[in-house]
């Protein structure tokens, strides 16, 4: 991961914490630690990223579950003795689900993670057929530098609306610009600030 696109995630976060935690004291939040270098890691950033610039997005689990049907029960002679079994319940998701479900921009998109030599499944590849055939945007993300070239080209077009809008005083300023310059805007601490898109 490059230090800018570490750093912007970063102070992504610590914005996202500030107004989360507002009567906390700046130096007393601690910095989020990012790291691209396994799954969850990645998977973690491209969530963060996109929750923090106002999409959605959330983890999607196709695991099933173990459900504990053990007990333990005492015989006729007072020893204690494990009866029962382990069952395992499947997964309710579709096979070969995306990690990574989101809305950028109005837009449905599925982000796929691998990492080094990871290759989708025959399951996966259907499922991304299906997503493209349905409209959707399907994406494999090997890295979160290769996701920010990913977004940028979803989105560094798009229009937005900005309003911002002071936290004394309640005045509102609105102005317009593009999905790229929203992100490398410096915002000022002052103000809580609300992305529409037009």
């Amino acid at each position: 991961m490059t230090k800018q696109n570490k750093l912007t995630l970063t102070q992504l976060a610590l914005t996202a914490l500030k107004e989360r935690y507002p009567s906390f004291p700046e130096h007393a939040i601690p910095v989020p630690k990012y790291s691209d270098s396994t799954a969850n890691g990645l998977t973690k950033c491209v969530i963060n990223f996109l929750n923090y610039s106002g999409h959605q997005a959330e983890r999607v689990s196709s695991m099933g579950r173990m459900l504990d049907k053990t007990k333990v029960v005492t015989d006729v002679l007072g020893r204690e003795r494990k009866i029962g079994s382990m069952q395992y319940i499947k997964g309710t998701s579709t096979n070969g689900t995306a990690d990574i479900s989101s809305i950028i921009n109005g837009k449905s998109v599925k982000i796929e993670i691998k990492i080094g030599k990871d290759r989708q499944s025959q399951a996966q590849k259907e499922y991304q057929t299906a997503t493209e055939r349905a409209g959707g945007i399907y994406l494999i993300t090997k890295s979160f530098d290769e996701f920010m070239v990913q977004y940028s080209g979803l989105s560094a077009e798009v229009k937005l609306r900005i309003v911002a809008t002071h936290k004394d005083t309640l005045q509102q300023f609105t102005s317009y610009m593009t999905n790229g310059e929203w992100l490398t805007l410096k915002k000022n601490s002052k103000y809580n600030y609300n992305a529409y898109q037009i």
